[in-house]
C-alpha cells in the first residue's frame, strides 16, 4: 500500500471506508439496506470503524447526535435511500439545532437504475438537499473520497454541521475508488472586534443588561470568567434554549435558561434594557400564540451580538472581559442541600431521589418537560454532570441521543460514565428500538420513564391557545386505553426493568439500576392526577 492507497485495485466503497478512517472516524451508526451492501463488506474487511445498529433510522440519527455531543467529533451514518433518510430527518433538525457534527452516508439506487423508477426510487438529492447544512451526490467511484473528505470537513465546520453524501450502489461496487487524506478540521471563526468594544460600552451603560449563551461559552473552562464578568458588570447571564450540553452540578456555575414557556419567558425578559447573544439566536417563542409576539426580550430592548453561532466563543468572552479589565472569579458556593423525600412520586421528590443518586461525571439526557420541571432547585447539589436536551423540539430524541452518548464515551476512553435517561412516556413511544441498542452493546444506560400516561404539554399547549379540550380532544392527548406496559417493552428489548410508584421505590430501583453493568429501565409511575397538571 502506498501512502492512503492500497497496492491493488478498490472499489468505490473501499475508498470511502479508508477515507473516513483517515478522518479520525471510529463509529458508524447503520440501519443498512440492500444498496448499501458493498459499504457493509467494506466496513467488515478494513478494520477501524466500530459499527453500531439502529432498529430504525430515526434512532441511527439521534444516536450520532448524541455521540457528537460527547466527543465533540462526527461520526457517520449509514441510511437505506430516500425513505431511509426520510425516517432519520426529525432527529437530524434535532441535530442541527444541537450544533451536532454528523456525516450521513445515504445509499441510493444504482445510477442507471433510477430511470426505471423502482418502488424504492426518491428524489433522495433533493431530501438530503432540504434538510442537511452540506450534502453531495457521489458519481464516481474516483472522487467518492475526495467527496467524502468535503464531506467531514463540513460536519466538522466550527462547532459542527449536519452533512450528507449519497452513495449510488454502482458507485459503491465499481473498481477504480481512490481514498482522500481529509484536512484538519477548521476551527470556529475569529470573533469580531467591533462587536466585542460595542458589547462593552453597553456594559459600562447604567441600563440592564442580559447575556444570553449558547453551547461554546458555558463550558466549564469558561465558568470564573463568566462569574467575573457578572460580578464586574451587573449583568445577568442566561442559558440559550438551544445549548446542546450543559455542566451542571457541585462547582459548576449554576445558570437558569430562557423558559420554554413564552408567558413566563416573556415576564423573565422584560427587566432587561439590553440582551447580548453569545453564540445563539435571540430567544424566540416555540410557537406562536395569540396576543403574544413571537420574541420574547422586551419589545424596545436593543438586541447585540457579541458572537455568532459559528464564531469563537471563548476568545470572544476572552477578549470582552480584557476589554472591560475584569479578572476571573471563583464559583460560588451555593448553601443548602438536596432534602429527604418520600411517598407519592412527584417532579420535586422525583429531582431529589435523582439528584441524591446521580454519580459523577454522569451525562443526563433530559426529554422530560412537564415532569422533568423540579430539578433546579437541587441542581447545585448534585455531583458535577452534563445534561444533554432535545434542542429541536422533534420528539424522540431522547433515548437514542443516550445510546450514541454511552457509544461516545466509551469512544472518549470512558466506559465508566453513567448515562441517565430522563424520558416522557409519550415521546418514548417514537424511538424506544433504541432500547434494544442499548442491550446489545450493554451500554450503562438507566432510562427513567416518566409515566403520567399522557401527552400531558399538550393540554398545557391547549391552554396557551385560548381552548379547552372536550371529549376527542381529551382522548388525542390521553395514552390510558390501553396503558403502555413499560417494563414488557423493555424486557422485550433486552433491557432490564422494574416499576416505582413511589418514592422508596424509586429509590431502590434507581441504586439497582445504577449499579448494573448494561441497560435498565424504571417505569415511573405518577399518580393519575399529574395528568391533569
Amino acid at each position: 500500500m502506498t501512502g492512503n492507497q492500497p497496492d491493488a485495485p478498490q472499489t468505490g466503497a473501499e475508498a470511502l471506508v479508508r477515507t473516513l478512517i483517515a478522518g479520525n472516524v471510529d463509529t458508524c451508526f447503520a440501519n443498512p439496506g440492500t444498496s448499501e451492501m458493498h459499504f457493509v463488506a467494506a466496513l467488515d474487511h478494513i478494520p477501524g470503524i466500530r459499527c453500531v445498529l439502529g432498529l430504525q433510522e430515526n434512532t441511527v440519527t439521534g444516536m450520532a447526535d448524541g455521540y457528537f455531543r460527547v466527543t465533540r467529533r462526527p461520526a457517520v451514518t449509514l441510511l437505506h435511500c430516500g425513505p431511509g433518510y426520510a425516517n432519520g430527518i426529525a432527529n437530524l433538525h434535532n441535530a442541527r439545532r444541537a450544533g451536532s457534527g454528523i456525516l450521513n452516508i445515504v445509499g441510493d439506487h444504482a445510477i442507471p437504475h433510477v430511470i426505471h423508477d423502482s418502488p424504492l426510487t426518491s428524489d433522495v438529492d433533493a431530501l438530503v438537499g432540504a434538510t442537511s447544512q452540506w450534502h453531495a451526490f457521489g458519481s464516481d467511484p474516483a472522487r467518492i473520497g475526495a467527496d467524502a473528505a468535503r464531506g467531514l470537513a463540513a460536519a466538522s465546520d466550527g462547532y459542527g454541521q449536519v452533512a450528507s453524501l449519497v452513495l449510488p450502489a454502482d458507485v459503491s461496487w465499481t473498481s477504480g475508488g481512490v481514498a482522500a487524506v481529509p484536512a484538519a478540521p477548521q476551527k470556529p471563526r475569529p470573533f469580531d472586534p467591533l462587536a466585542v468594544r460595542k458589547v462593552a460600552r453597553a456594559l459600562r451603560s447604567d441600563r440592564k443588561v442580559l447575556i444570553i449563551l449558547g453551547t461554546p461559552a458555558v463550558v466549564p473552562e469558561l465558568h470564573t470568567l463568566l462569574v467575573g464578568l457578572a460580578r464586574d458588570t451587573g449583568a445577568v447571564l442566561m442559558g440559550s434554549p438551544l445549548i446542546s450540553r450543559m455542566p451542571m452540578g457541585r462547582g459548576r456555575l449554576a445558570m437558569p435558561a430562557v423558559p420554554y414557556s413564552v408567558d413566563v419567558a416573556i415576564e423573565t425578559l422584560k427587566p432587561y434594557d439590553i440582551v447580548v447573544l453569545v453564540n445563539c439566536p435571540p430567544p424566540v417563542g416555540f410557537f406562536l400564540y395569540p396576543g403574544r409576539p413571537s420574541l420574547v426580550q422586551r419589545p424596545d430592548a436593543e438586541v447585540l451580538v457579541l458572537s455568532r453561532e459559528n464564531q469563537d466563543a471563548a476568545a470572544a468572552l476572552g477578549a470582552l472581559v480584557a476589554e472591560l479589565g475584569i479578572g476571573p472569579a471563583e464559583v460560588p458556593t451555593v448553601v443548602g442541600s438536596i432534602p429527604e423525600v418520600s411517598g407519592p412520586i412527584t417532579p420535586e421528590g422525583f429531582a431529589a431521589v435523582v439528584a441524591r443518586q446521580l454519580p459523577a461525571d454522569a451525562i443526563v439526557i433530559n426529554e422530560a418537560l412537564t415532569l422533568g420541571g423540579g430539578f433546579a432547585a437541587v441542581a447545585p447539589f448534585m455531583a458535577p454532570s452534563d445534561w444533554l436536551t432535545v434542542t429541536g423540539g422533534a420528539i424522540g430524541g431522547g433515548i437514542p441521543l443516550a445510546t450514541g452518548a454511552a457509544v461516545g464515551a466509551q469512544a472518549m476512553g470512558r466506559p465508566d460514565r453513567r448515562v441517565v435517561t430522563l424520558q416522557a412516556d409519550g415521546s418514548a413511544a417514537y424511538t424506544l428500538q433504541a432500547l434494544w441498542t442499548q442491550a446489545r452493546e450493554n451500554l450503562p444506560v438507566t432510562t427513567l420513564l416518566l409515566n403520567n400516561r399522557s401527552y400531558a404539554i399538550l393540554l398545557d399547549e391547549f391552554k396557551k391557545v385560548g381552548a379547552n379540550p372536550g371529549p376527542t380532544a381529551a382522548s388525542m392527548m390521553n395514552l390510558d386505553r390501553p396503558a403502555i406496559d413499560w417494563s414488557a417493552l423493555a424486557r422485550g428489548f433486552g433491557v432490564a426493568a422494574a416499576v416505582a410508584t413511589t418514592l422508596e421505590e424509586l429509590d431502590i430501583a434507581l441504586a439497582q439500576a445504577l449499579a448494573l453493568d448494561g441497560p435498565m429501565l424504571i417505569d415511573v409511575q405518577f399518580p393519575a392526577s399529574r395528568a391533569e397538571q
